[in-house]
Order: C-alpha cells, then structure tokens, then sequence
C-alpha cells in the first residue's frame, strides 16, 4: 500500500536537509576544502606555491594592466605577511611567468572559526541573498550563514574596487576573486615594503593640505557613483609616492540602497575630517558638515 503523507508548502529554496546520510552544507563545504587541498598537494610547481589561479577566478576589469601576468602557465609564490585582521589577513604574492614577475596583495578571509563578523548587520542591509534557507542561516549565523557572509563582503569588495577603478578612482586595481580570496595590485614599492597607512604619515602643511584636496575629490568620486566606504578612517587610506589611495572595502555602502546609507556617509566624513583636524588642518577648511551636504548634493540626495 501506498503510504500517505504530509502535504507541506514549502518551497524548494526552504527545504533543509532532512533524509538520514545527507550532507549538510557545512560538511560539503568541509569535503569540498579537502578535495582542494588535495589537488593542490599533488599539483605543486617546483619554483612556487602554486599555479596562477587566473584562468579560474573572477577577473578585475578590462584593460588589464601592462604590468599583470595574466598567462595561465605562470606560478605564485608567497613571500610573507603584510597585514592581520579581524576578518582577512592579506599575504604578499608574487606570479612570475619566466623572466617576468609582478607583486600583488592577497586578501584572504579567515576561516569561520576566526571570523569576526560582529559590525555587519548594519552593512549588510540591503544585500539579502535570494534563498530564504541562506538568509536564515547568515542570520542566526552559522557555519554556513558565516561563510556566506565571507562571500557576500567579498563580492562585495571586489565588485565596488572593479567599478571604482574603471571611473578613476584611486584604489588598487582588482586583480581577481576566487572564493574568498582577492588578489589585489600590491600598494608598495619593488622590494614588497607596503606603502604606509595615512595613520602613519606626518605631513607638513602643505602635503597635509594636498592630501586633504585628494581626499574629497576621492569622496566626491565615490558619491557619484552612489556609495560611501563605510569604516573610512586614516588606516583605511595608503599614501604612496604622495598619492592617496583609498583600501579595505569590504563594507562600502549604497548610500540609496541601505537605508543607513547617510549615517554611514556621515560618520565616514566625521572620522577623517577628526584626523585631519588633528594634524593641523583649519576648522574652515575641514568642515564635516560642509563636506556631508557637498557630498549628499552629489549623489543626487541634497
């Protein structure tokens, strides 16, 4: 006889796995990294970590750069670490191709037994993923819901730096994402010295005042195109060969989109204007709320 049961309404997108010997998410994440590692351990080049993970990945916009290795053939190799973080640690990665080489930044999220995710409910307003089985699970976090939300703050990351580089913005040029890694054009000199952050400047007073006009004219692009960085502060921002260049946005905001777009525009203008201020650049000319009302009135929101 043929058994009768539950009709039930939810969706495919709802369902969860239910039947004994089926994998959850998370265990499919774990088999899949030790089918990665695997490969990785038996295709090794002898002169690098790896090969080029180009031919794979996400690739940053076009023109690519003069000065990227692009062919498949080409080998990475790490040559140390260049920054720790509460959410990635980013590597130094040069991907040499015979006697051509390039450096670039690798940011890498952490596991999801190191994340710390603990400032993104406010940024992630607006992202809503389409699947309400990955919504509940970013929401009561998860293994799998932290995971997504690695995901998501890459994409996110890389998607801003691709669209920012192309209208001339002064960021680092978006190599590629696989996964949650980013590789990134590497801010610094031939040697692999990273350039300093802003934090770590003592300009005079008119560098400090030629940094200042960099750094709304960097504002201005980012609220044209209708966002704003989300944690700026003078650790977010590298000064190399006297240019200011804009990182770590991993956050960055739709100032239309999230509806805490304008608080996070406001708060990103009051924190480096109080840098600023600090290092001794005049009231009138460092306003905040001058320079919010400027930059609302350019996104078209004044």
């Amino acid at each position: 006889m043929r058994r009768k049961g539950k009709r039930t309404n939810r969706s495919a997108d709802d369902a969860e796995p239910t039947r004994r010997g089926r994998m959850t998410e998370e265990e499919k994440l774990r088999v899949a990294r030790v089918r990665e590692d695997q490969l990785s351990s038996a295709d090794t080049p002898e002169d690098g970590d790896r090969w080029s993970t180009w031919g794979d990945a996400d690739q940053g916009p076009k023109p690519h750069p003069d000065w990227l290795i692009t062919e498949l053939a080409a080998v990475d190799r790490e040559l140390g670490i260049v920054k720790t973080g509460k959410e990635a640690d980013v590597f130094l990665l040069e991907r040499a191709m015979g006697d051509r080489s390039c450096l670039l930044a690798a940011k890498r999220y952490r596991s999801n037994d190191h994340r710390m995710f603990h400032r993104d409910a406010g940024y992630l307003e607006g992202r809503r993923m389409k699947k309400s089985r990955e919504n509940r699970a970013i929401a009561n976090r998860t293994a799998f819901g932290r995971n997504l939300i690695a995901e998501q703050w890459t994409v996110a990351e890389f998607a801003a730096l691709s669209k920012l580089w192309q209208i001339g913005a002064p960021v680092p040029y978006p190599v590629q994402r696989s996964g949650t890694e980013l590789l990134l054009e590497f801010i610094g000199d031939a040697e692999g010295n990273a350039a300093p952050r802003l934090a770590q400047t003592r300009p005079d007073e008119d560098e400090l005042l030629d940094l200042w006009r960099q750094l709304v004219a960097t504002l201005m692009t980012l609220a044209e195109a209708g966002i704003t960085h989300g944690d700026l502060s003078a650790y977010n921002l590298m000064v190399h060969d006297g240019r200011l260049v804009v990182i770590d946005l991993p956050q960055v905001v739709d100032l239309v989109a999230n509806p805490r777009g304008v608080e996070f525009l406001d708060r990103d203008v009051r924190n480096i204007c109080g840098w600023f201020a600090s290092r001794g650049l005049p009231s009138e000319i460092g306003d905040p709320s001058a320079l919010v009302a400027t930059l609302l009135d350019v996104a078209g929101m004044g």
